[in-house]
């Protein structure tokens, strides 16, 4: 049989710039403030999984990363495992940490996200992006992005990800589609941008107006810079147990794992929204919790782009297909609204150190069902739901790769 999980001990760096920190410094930050939050000590932990996409291309530290990030904190003997699922890495080392305790190989386990991603050299680390598709057809990437928004022009864009090309194309389908609009976009841009300022670990906390927003400098169509995720360092981890461990050193501030499902995408028709890896994944993730939609009171969603956010809280069913867009311009997103998303800024403006991003989700809907939140605590948090996405779908969809939902439930 099973065991039941829970969260007792979260940690997290600022996400940033961090001119000075390592992979296994910004790391060891995140884990010490995790073992200490669930008053435990490294000897105790029993499985670690570590999550990092860019220090092989950056670094060439190709392998056993986790095993040189964790060492410093003190871990030896036990198993440390390497993962990498593009920007889904963190939330994929939290989905396995869960797994291994849930089937008994271990009573407590690890899951630590950490990147470095500023450099110096942009134009090298914007090229770890391009390892987040299908390179064995190169031509279909650019049939996919046609097929979905056509061409626009971006002579002035600068240096960007590939990435904001892929959500560019699919913000213009979904516009086309549904009538969404620019200013809906900046609406959930502006939105995190408010959420931020209350958030000491962000990577930005500057409040933007839908007028800001808009009239800052475009991307590619519909997309401007404020309604995209910056280039960020940072750590994040997770420490989970069993109810037994749970209930014997972290008194009443466990929260429970409801569910955790890891999905990747499918072959569909573009318009068959009902195969949308986000909504497969959710789906199984409502069904193992026992709750709806309605049921959830916050959310952390993959916003690597603003349009990201409007699409994903569609999917999740928090809105019909096409109604994510005047949601969020109503204020329903927002804290004190029906649905706050992103409480603490989302990608666009907590920052997104890719494998970090997942488990800066769970800090922050953890510090949420604690009540701990402070100036952008959900009033009544009960349930949780975190979304992170990653890579592009080998299918040609337009869609992500891999997609994970993580249900939590207030101690």
């Amino acid at each position: 049989m099973s065991q039941d999980v829970f969260i007792i001990g979260v940690g997290m760096t600022p996400f940033g710039v961090h001119a000075s920190e390592t992979v296994p410094t910004l790391t060891a930050r995140a884990v010490r403030e995790a073992l200490a939050d669930a008053g435990i000590t490294p000897a105790e932990v029993e499985a670690a999984y570590f999550g990092n996409t860019t220090q092989g291309p950056l670094e060439g530290q190709a392998m056993i990363a986790g095993q040189i990030a964790l060492r410093g904190v003190g871990f030896e003997r036990i198993p440390i495992f390497n993962v990498e699922n593009a920007c889904a890495s963190g939330s994929s080392a939290l989905n396995l940490a869960i797994t291994s305790v849930r089937a008994g190989e271990a009573s407590v386990a690890l899951a630590v996200g950490a990147e470095k991603m500023n450099t110096g050299d942009k134009a090298k680390t914007m090229s770890v992006f391009d390892g987040a598709y299908d390179l064995s057809d190169p031509a279909a990437l650019q049939r996919t992005l046609d097929a979905l928004g056509g061409e626009v022009d971006t002579s002035d864009a600068g240096q960007r990800s590939i990435f904001m090309d892929i959500y560019a194309a699919m913000a213009r389908n979904h516009m086309t589609t549904f009538g969404t609009t620019q200013e809906q976009i900046a609406a959930v841009s502006s939105k995190n941008h408010g959420h931020s300022v209350n958030n000491p670990l962000s990577h930005y906390r500057k409040a933007m107006s839908v007028e800001e927003i808009l009239s800052a400098r475009a991307l590619a169509y519909p997309l401007t810079v404020p309604m995209c995720s910056p280039l960020t360092d940072g750590a994040a981890a997770a420490i989970v147990c069993t109810a037994e461990v749970a209930a014997r050193i972290a008194g009443n501030r466990n929260v429970r794992v409801l569910a955790s499902v890891a999905g990747t995408s499918v072959e569909r028709e573009t318009a068959d929204y009902s195969k949308h890896v986000t909504r497969l994944a959710g789906e199984r993730a409502y069904e193992r919790a026992g709750i709806a939609p309605s049921d959830v009171d916050v959310a952390e969603v993959h916003d690597a782009t603003a349009f990201g956010e409007l699409a994903i809280s569609e999917h999740l069913g928090f809105f019909e297909p096409g109604g994510g867009g005047a949601a969020a311009e109503a204020g329903e997103t927002t804290l004190g609204g029906r649905i706050p998303i992103n409480t603490s800024g989302g990608l666009e403006s907590k920052g997104h150190p890719l494998a970090a991003t997942g488990l800066g989700q769970i800090f922050e809907l953890v510090t949420q069902l604690r009540g701990e939140a402070g100036a952008r605590q959900v009033d009544g948090a009960r349930i949780a739901l975190a979304e992170n996405g990653g890579g592009f779908s080998p299918f040609g969809t337009g869609e992500e790769a891999v997609a994970v939902v993580t249900i939590l439930k207030a101690p």
